[in-house]
């Protein structure tokens, strides 16, 4: 696949590997983000490249020692007893500067504890000739790494790189398709390079979800519980909670009923799954996020959303290859689903924007009731944001079908801002943002392809 994005990061790196002094950086963020794709274009043929696995911590120095050979001849010709003469080996020999990546280091610290303390030994010696990467997907043990004061590598980093999926305008670019394509696959695959990847070899879609989706044996059905296995001790629970949401449970009490817990009980597994970027809390529009009761909880991942929606509930019929129920809900949900994230894509193209020669702040959902001629109503709007200098609320509608009457969704919109409070006295300005052209066309509409450019 065409490697996009990730520019900025290749720079920075590459420019912090050259600085005169060696360099200690940590690569870090939840598996299939390409942290080593990502490391891999930026090091050297006279760099060291090892890439750790689960066995005990001789054989894990024989093999670093292996590879560090095709650098220095002979290296591996001994026996190292601990870490700390191997890299002192490796510094030996070393004649001008070159850099070290330990990939997989949680697998590393997991055999040897001691290993970030014999690397804070010797960067704080001064005699350190090489650069050291260290990376890992364990994002509980990363982050300990880096910023919990008992670390022995605390405070040691000359820079943290911290992968977050690629953004959505990317994957057109990668797989060459429609921007309305790309709305509905990123619903599906988010901004994961890994999943891009195994949805291009597919050729489409549909085969795509056929191959590593919709079948016990492909290589993405599991992959919830791969990366909860990272950072996560209790996963029935942590499952429990995203099948919960995933189904439409997005209320604490709802969820904690469901599970037939306390609702007490869940605030630190919830906490721990935001946290590592797996759901989010969503409150309405101008209400304070410590003292807000109207939280919602949604799953911010678009794979794992897209997992505990159609393939949790399938289990059962998956395993038994009865896949005809199995397409029937895919088929019948799919689109309302696509809706979803249409809506969140919007509210991400929003923020920061300039629309109009207004600057906006963060976009987001609100919900609550609205005295209309007279009679509260319920009312939920998909899109609220206010311009940096306060003048203006912009109030949006996402819309997912075939089409509609954009002066209808206008008009409307503009009945219901003309009674919300944190409207009054200020300009106000309805955008739609639609899948298809509509009808009635009012010069306040968005498309695909607009958000998309938006968003680059």
């Amino acid at each position: 696949m065409k490697f996009v994005d990730r520019k900025k990061e290749i720079e920075r790196l590459t420019r912090i590997l050259n600085m005169e002094s060696p360099s200690f950086v940590v690569v870090r963020g939840r598996r299939r983000l390409g942290k080593s794709t990502l490391i891999k274009r930026v090091l050297s043929e006279t760099d060291i490249y090892y890439e750790a696995d689960k066995t005990e911590a001789p054989n894990q120095r024989a093999l670093l020692a292996s590879i560090a050979a095709h650098v220095f001849e002979g290296i591996d010709s001994v026996n190292y007893p601990s870490w700390e003469s191997l890299f002192n080996a490796i510094n030996y020999r070393v004649d001008k500067k070159i850099t070290l990546c330990l990939d997989e280091f949680p697998y590393l610290v997991k055999v040897s504890p001691e290993l970030p303390s014999v690397i804070q030994k010797m960067i704080d010696s001064g005699g350190l000739k090489y650069n050291i990467i260290v990376c890992g997907s364990s994002q509980t043990m990363m982050y300990s790494l880096l910023y919990d004061e008992s670390s022995p590598l605390y405070g040691r980093s000359d820079s943290d790189f911290r992968l977050n999926p690629i953004k959505l305008p990317y994957l057109q670019e990668a797989l060459s398709i429609s921007a309305k394509e790309t709305v509905e696959e990123y619903a599906l695959w988010g901004g994961v390079p890994r999943y891009w990847v195994l949805r291009e070899k597919s050729g489409s879609k549909d085969n795509a979800l056929s191959d590593n989706v919709f079948s016990s044996q492909g290589i993405l059905y599991e992959e919830p519980q791969r990366l909860f296995n990272n950072d996560i001790n209790d996963i029935v629970k942590t499952s429990t909670i995203m099948s919960l949401i995933g189904k439409g449970a997005t209320r604490l009490k709802e969820i904690a009923s469901r599970c037939e817990e306390p609702a007490t009980n869940l605030t630190r597994p919830i906490a721990k799954l935001i946290d590592l970027g797996y759901i989010e809390r969503e409150i309405p529009f101008g209400e304070s996020p410590k003292s807000s009761k109207k939280s919602l909880y949604r799953i911010c991942d678009p794979f794992l959303s897209f997992h505990f929606k159609f393939v949790a509930p399938m289990r059962s019929f998956i395993e038994l290859e009865r896949f005809a129920p199995v397409y029937s809900y895919f088929n019948e949900q799919f689109s309302t689903y696509v809706g979803g994230w249409w809506k969140k894509i919007c509210r991400d193209a929003v923020t920061g924007n300039i629309i109009d020669g207004n600057t906006y702040s963060e976009a987001s959902r609100w919900w609550g009731n609205v005295v209309i001629d007279g009679k509260p109503q319920d009312v939920e709007l998909d899109i609220v944001s206010e311009s940096i200098d306060k003048k203006t609320i912009l109030i949006g509608e996402c819309k997912w079908t075939r089409q509609e009457n954009a002066r209808l969704l206008t008009e409307r919109l503009l009945k219901i801002a003309l009674n919300l409070p944190f409207a009054q006295g200020k300009n106000v300005i309805i955008k739609l943002f639609l899948k298809n052209l509509p009808e009635e066309q009012q010069g306040n509409h968005f498309l695909p392809e607009d958000v998309i450019g938006m968003m680059m």
